[in-house]
């Protein structure tokens, strides 16, 4: 699969494009998962708001994912033998566009499931079955070394936050808002950081 072209993309389109990926392909599954993948991103939006976190967060926690359906390598599946490293794939989409603090929460998501899994061993037992499958693929729990450096993150609260609410968009049972009600937030958050304001 080559690697996506993103030239055309620009502060005024890119949340259109983001819209467009929701609506077509946000019906696909979501790694094993009861969700499915735009379900999965906007129940995680939806905690997030429902938290009353600022802007930025809410934001953070619905393109999480988006690597999913950006990376060259395709999707995640249950089958999989290596890792697709969808985290850099969001990022590197996002990040022409959004303040580092989004950026960081996509690009770093998995690596908190690391650190978390090292650091609080009790939230290994949270994880779902795709997800534990998902993290042997990336490298497993992290190392002592590993924990050090990435706790000097200067974003790493907020990484962990956005951690804790994919974890939490997995309900079968949640009725959320559609990406349509939170495109103008993530029009604000784009237009902020050129503004220079985030």
């Amino acid at each position: 699969m080559s690697k996506p072209d993103y030239t055309t993309l620009t502060p005024e389109n890119i949340v259109a494009f983001l819209g467009d990926i929701f609506t077509r392909r946000g019906g696909e599954e979501y790694l094993g998962e009861p969700v499915t993948m735009a379900e999965h991103m906007l129940q995680g939006a939806h905690f997030a708001e429902q938290a009353g976190e600022p802007e930025v967060i809410i934001v953070s926690a619905l393109l999480h994912d988006i690597g999913h359906f950006t990376s060259e390598f395709g999707t995640f599946s249950m089958d999989d033998t290596t890792d697709k490293f969808h985290e850099d794939a969001g990022a590197e989409v996002l990040g022409p566009f959004f303040p580092n603090l989004v950026t960081d929460c996509v690009r770093y998501h998995v690596a908190a499931k690391r650190y978390l899994c090292a650091a609080k061993p009790s939230y290994l037992k949270r994880l779902s079955e795709a997800s534990i499958h998902s993290l042997n693929l990336q490298g497993g729990p992290m190392s002592a070394d590993e924990v050090a450096e990435f706790e000097e993150n200067p974003n790493l609260k907020e990484i962990v936050k956005v951690r804790y609410y994919d974890d939490a968009g997995k309900r079968d049972d949640l009725e959320t808002k559609p990406f349509s009600h939170y495109a103008p937030m993530v029009q604000r958050v784009v237009d902020t950081h050129f503004e220079g304001d985030v």
